[in-house]
């Protein structure tokens, strides 16, 4: 059996291994790695860890290979180990492992009524500042990360105290006690409770209860949406699957339900999706009904970037080896951009597998395909842009991208995918994409297509004209055809196109049993 760790993250970082206490390194960044590495539970690609904690001009992967020797020291055995790293990615398995805080939010998800010393021993707890004395020890993206945390933790302060108030045992006097700690800890949340003379205080819910009550992770204010997606980020279950070529494919899964599996499209990434004004609140409400999967697209986000098959046929292969990997036999596919005509041909190659289709900003052919030569010309030249000025800190690059994909977005949003898109892919591999969904032609495919489809398409969308979408649904039989009020490729989540193709595809889904 491998030796269990048990890892302090409230107060300051403490690895303890058979009873003794692990002398940590003397760096400040090699523990904010482990502690994000622990906390986070995720693989994460060596690039972002580099940009968190070793954005240096010198050589920023042979420090972050120094940081991982330590920590093996600290975490790994001969019997097991802990820091899993390959040419890509870094994770934390925590196999045998004991994590506080994953501990606390564990048994506060639970539906047991926890004992009121077993409330005051949590609190105990979680009076300690998360990951005290790391604060600075990375790039300002990860003192945001910490933060965040922190209040996560004190979300969860909140919630036991509310639950030793409570209480069906607690004793009348000691009530008081604990209502006052609410009340200084969140005067607007404890508002709801007021003492009575026989039993203290009266459990009245307060307006925004339901989001308060299960805000263990994500925090306990009124934005229910962030909170929302913070839970979505940390419920979502990560693994990989090999396809043929041997290309490692990531994919997710988050909430419970019949499956709907989203085919990827342009630049996704598993973990920051979640914080996107474009997906994060889409996904959160898809996962609200439905074990919700998606994948990153080989050459991006989480799946493997150094890849030689860049190509169409290599799309479908990945969709059809998560499928596969998750064991789903009959499941809606939704498609958005490239991802419908990938849909399209995952849908006619295994027709008793898809329930029905979701294609949304989607088309039948691309640019190389369907376009005039100046057009074409165009293109090639925004491609040689790609390669030379996707990576630089100058944004005007993949502005091309963005202003096309979003023109009706804030600025703020078009900062962000901005920012999203560089950490997303490689330049080249940016220029390859594009070259690729150039050749993408579905039309012989689509008179194929067995399953219920919906085709959704902004109005004035302006990177894929609407008749490019009033194509699909035509060669799709008894496809159904809803136009979008919007100029945006990608809807944004604030924009009422939005809440519309949100409750038409709902409707759809009902409608067909699916």
């Amino acid at each position: 059996m491998p030796d269990e760790l048990e890892i302090s993250l409230l107060g300051e970082l403490r690895v303890v291994r058979a009873g003794a206490e692990v002398a940590l390194p003397a760096s400040r960044k090699a523990r904010a790695l482990l502690a994000f590495l622990v906390a986070t539970g995720r693989p994460h690609r060596r690039e972002r860890l580099c940009e968190l904690f070793w954005d240096l001009p010198d050589d920023p992967k042979a420090a972050l290979r120094w940081g991982l020797s330590k920590l093996r020291s600290v975490a790994d055995s001969p019997e097991c180990h802990r820091i899993v790293a390959d040419r890509e990615r870094v994770q934390f398995d925590a196999t045998s492992a004991w994590i506080d805080v994953s501990d606390i939010y564990r048994r506060l998800r639970a539906d047991a009524t926890l004992s009121i010393e077993e409330l005051k021993e949590v609190l105990s707890q979680l009076d300690l500042e998360f990951l005290d004395g790391l604060d600075g020890a990375g790039s300002d993206a990860f003192d945001a990360w910490l933060t965040a945390e922190r209040e996560d933790a004190r979300g969860a302060r909140i919630l036991v105290l509310r639950k030793l108030v409570a209480h069906p045992e607690m004793p009348s006097p000691a009530v008081r006690k604990w209502l006052r700690l609410w009340r200084e800890a969140d005067p607007e949340g404890a508002a709801g409770y007021e003492p009575t003379p026989a039993q203290g205080p009266t459990v009245r819910p307060a307006p925004d209860e339901p989001g308060r009550a299960t805000a263990v992770r994500g925090g306990t204010g009124p934005d229910k949406e962030g909170s929302a997606k913070a839970r979505a980020l940390r419920d979502q279950r990560i693994g990989f699957c090999q396809v043929q070529d041997g290309t490692k494919i990531a994919y997710a899964t988050v909430g419970s339900g019949p499956p709907l599996l989203k085919a990827a499209n342009w630049l996704n990434h598993l973990e920051f999706d979640w914080a996107s004004p474009i997906w994060g609140r889409s996904f959160a409400e898809i996962a609200r009904h439905r074990t919700f999967v998606r994948y990153d697209e080989r050459g991006c986000g989480l799946s493997d970037w150094d890849v030689e098959d860049l190509s169409f046929e290599a799309f479908v292969e990945d969709l059809e080896a998560v499928a596969d990997k998750l064991g789903l036999e009959r499941f809606p596919l939704l498609g958005i951009s490239q991802g419908c005509a990938v849909s399209i041909e995952y849908a006619v190659r295994h027709p008793e597998r898809v329930s029905g289709l979701i294609l949304v900003s989607g088309y039948t052919a691309r640019w190389r395909i369907s376009t005039s030569p100046e057009e074409q010309a165009r293109r090639e030249a925004v491609l040689k842009l790609t390669e030379l000025g996707w990576g630089t800190d100058n944004p005007a690059y993949r502005h091309i991208f963005s202003q096309t994909f979003m023109p009706e977005a804030s600025a703020a949003d078009l900062e962000w995918f901005d920012d999203f898109q560089r950490q997303t892919t490689s330049p080249g591999n940016a220029a390859r994409f594009q070259d690729a969904f150039g050749y993408i032609d579905v039309r012989h495919r689509l008179a194929e297509v067995k399953a219920p489809t919906i085709v959704l398409h902004a109005k004035h969308d302006q990177r894929i004209p609407i008749d490019e979408g009033r194509a699909l649904a035509a060669g799709i039989p008894d496809a159904r055809f809803v136009p979008l009020e919007s100029r945006n490729h990608i809807l944004v989540d604030h924009e009422p196109a939005w809440r519309t193709c949100i409750a038409t595809v709902g409707r759809f889904l009902a409608e067909n049993g699916i």
